[in-house]
């Protein structure tokens, strides 16, 4: 069967295989993480969301991969570029999709708290930063929302129907859906697109019913537990909004 490569990171290689989405780990990737990722997409696939269902995991030719069904569409970034003009509708939904998620419950997924206080502590950040990083964290009120943790408009597929597809679950935790919209919010600020992030910072607030203050809240923390992987410049960015404590 022919294989039509449809992303390459350094970590891993995605393809498509006939009706299949194979995504193929690079060589030493960690066995736990990969189980976990198919085990996280796993939980999800019942929660009343579109997202791919997990065929099966195995080693190919050494390496490790992960089997889902192929969602045929385009992605809502590439949807965004193509129609300048419906941008704002696409923002609509893509709002809409995450409010969605929010609603939904997964009691067995992993704390976005445990996570973050466990990367906060990763950073090479100071002690007193850390120290001021992990009081917030514990202060803001615990929720269990489902929060997917890397959603941005390239992990969401648009069939030619108009359905909406959800991809790439490896972040996903149970937590504070402000944490999620902040993540978003700094993806919009990585991919260059500031317009972007204000729009649907704006967008969410108003739809969700929750104060820009309390998300703006959660940045430097969200921030901080996201530099720790990353490219230099990515962290250096991220860094640069851990320091913000107070927001105009």
């Amino acid at each position: 069967m022919s294989k039509t490569i449809l992303a390459e990171r350094s970590s891993k290689v995605i393809y498509r295989e006939g009706d299949t989405l194979v995504k193929e780990f690079a060589e030493g990737y960690a066995k736990p993480d990969v189980l976990n990722e198919a085990l996280n997409q796993a939980r999800v696939e019942n929660i009343g969301i579109n997202v791919p269902k997990v065929l099966e995991v195995k080693t190919i030719d050494g390496k490790w991969a992960i089997v889902s069904e192929f969602i045929e569409g385009k992605t809502l970034a590439q949807l965004m570029e193509e129609n300048p003009a419906k941008k704002d509708e696409y923002m609509e939904m893509f709002v809409d999709l995450q409010i969605q998620i929010h609603a939904a419950k997964c009691p067995m997924l992993n704390k976005l708290k445990d996570k973050m206080n466990r990367k906060i502590s990763e950073t090479d950040l100071d002690a007193t930063t850390r120290y001021e990083l992990h009081t917030r964290l514990e202060s803001m009120p615990k929720h269990n929302k489902v929060c997917h943790g890397d959603f941005n408009p390239s992990n969401i597929i648009v069939k030619d129907d108009g359905t909406a597809y959800i991809i790439d679950w490896a972040h996903v935790t149970q937590g504070n859906a402000s944490a999620d919209v902040a993540r978003t919010y700094l993806l919009f600020y990585l991919n260059n697109d500031k317009e972007g992030a204000e729009k649907y910072l704006d967008l969410f607030s108003k739809k969700s019913d929750t104060a820009k203050q309390y998300i703006q809240k959660w940045l430097p923390i969200v921030a901080a537990s996201q530099s720790v992987k990353g490219k230099e410049k990515e962290r250096e960015f991220l860094l640069s909004w851990v320091n913000v404590v107070d927001y105009e």
